[in-house]
């Protein structure tokens, strides 16, 4: 089957890569993904799959035991995923944004730890940034932490967390006013701490709780948790860089790759809908012919198959900008904004093409139409995204009056 959205320009490494990864989706994933997603099932076989093939250090580097590879080779593997199962992807990207905080402001005696068991997938990541009250406002974090000799005390309550039970390390964001002077910024007294855990739900450690998975209409599977410190005791050497503080910047940096990560999930959800939607149209038939042949699904098709190419080039250009070493907050917002927006409409018009079978469990495109709206409020939502843009095209614009 002829395929949308190709990548010019890539290595014969790459290229590999995601050929070997295209065949365990097509053969390991999509086979199973509806009946597992039906069942709220941590896929864990597939998951035991990607660890062999050393997808848990796509973008470690080589020195740690990762294959060292660039954000556009992780956010294609990444669409690729998607488009088998999405909740299979997020297992993934979570652990990610953590060894990708690790490898940018880690010390080298956190690299060293960590980096090797996360490459091996021994070690599997989640980052907690979201609070019940919060939002999209981050810097109304309640959560604190208060120095007790070469201790941290962490207390509070944090929300939506991915990969809240399976995984050993949290990256937590809190509040911490040691050091920084009542009136400081909120975004210059944040702190992001290193919580090593068992996985599991209830108390994974003295101090600390994760309650059940939190039920969802879509992105099952994968599990979604709130974490609660009341006391939890973290050593001073478990913060992230080594100094207070500066939290804020080492998550939004995160949540920058992550973005990347947010719109290839939806350029590969977008491009099984596609996928399903044109074959249906050519199986179905109706007033006596098959109703791809229809001026009114052509038409559709047409659209959809457009916002595919679309989303992927500009999911595309910001990997490729941020691997390049350049700022791409820009390009970044751009791409996961209009990804999860054509992942919508794209997903929407591929359940209206199947009409009514499209409302039956036993359809594929049943299981996305719930899935896709998760990526509209992932990793920010449209407005946030817009206020991002807006600004920077401020500031790259700026009028000389």
């Amino acid at each position: 089957m002829a395929r949308l959205a190709q990548t010019a320009g890539l290595t014969d490494v790459q290229q590999e890569i995601l050929s070997t990864v295209r065949d365990f989706v097509d053969k390991e994933i999509i086979p199973v993904a509806t009946e597992l997603e039906h069942r709220d099932e941590y896929p864990q076989q597939i998951v035991d799959g990607l660890k062999e093939l050393g997808l848990f250090g796509l973008m470690i580097p080589e020195e740690y035991g990762g294959l060292g590879e660039s954000l556009l080779t992780y956010a294609l593997c990444v669409e690729e995923i998607a488009r088998g199962w999405m909740s299979v992807s997020g297992i993934i990207n979570t652990h990610f944004i953590v060894a990708y905080m690790l490898k940018q402001h880690g010390t080298q005696e956190q690299k060293d730890h960590f980096l090797p068991r996360m490459a091996a997938g021994d070690i599997r990541g989640a980052f907690s940034m979201s609070e019940p009250a919060l939002g999209s406002d981050v810097s109304a974090i309640s959560s604190k932490a208060v120095k007790d000799g070469d201790e941290y005390v962490l207390t509070g309550q944090k929300m939506w967390l991915t990969n809240g039970g399976t995984s050993s390390l949290v990256a937590v964001l809190v509040r911490s006013d040691e050091g920084h002077p009542q009136g400081t910024a909120p975004h210059k007294s944040m702190t992001t701490f290193l919580v090593e855990k068992e996985p599991g739900f209830g108390e994974v450690r003295p101090g600390l709780t994760i309650p059940g998975k939190i039920e969802k209409m879509g992105y099952k599977g994968v599990d979604t948790t709130e974490l609660i410190m009341d006391g939890l005791r973290i050593p001073a050497d478990r913060v992230l860089g080594g100094v207070t503080g500066r939290g804020f910047y080492q998550m939004m940096d995160g949540v920058e790759v992550g973005r990347v990560n947010v719109a290839a999930r939806g350029c590969g959800v977008a491009q099984r809908a596609f996928e399903l939607g044109v074959r249906y149209a050519q199986q179905r038939h109706t007033f006596g012919k098959a109703i791809a042949q229809h001026q009114a699904i052509q038409f559709k098709l047409a659209e959809m198959a457009t916002k595919v190419e679309a989303a992927h080039a500009m999911m595309v250009n910001a990997a490729r900008k941020k691997d390049s070493g350049q700022r791409n907050d820009l390009e970044a917002g751009m791409a996961k904004y209009l990804a999860s927006e054509y992942c919508k409409e794209v997903v929407e018009d591929a359940f209206r093409i199947h009409g009514g079978y499209g409302f039956s469990k036993e359809y594929e495109i049943e299981r996305l139409y719930r899935e896709a709206p998760m990526l509209l409020i992932g990793e920010g939502t449209a407005e946030i995204q817009k206020m991002i843009i807006g600004r920077r095209l401020l500031e790259e614009y700026r009028f000389q009056g």
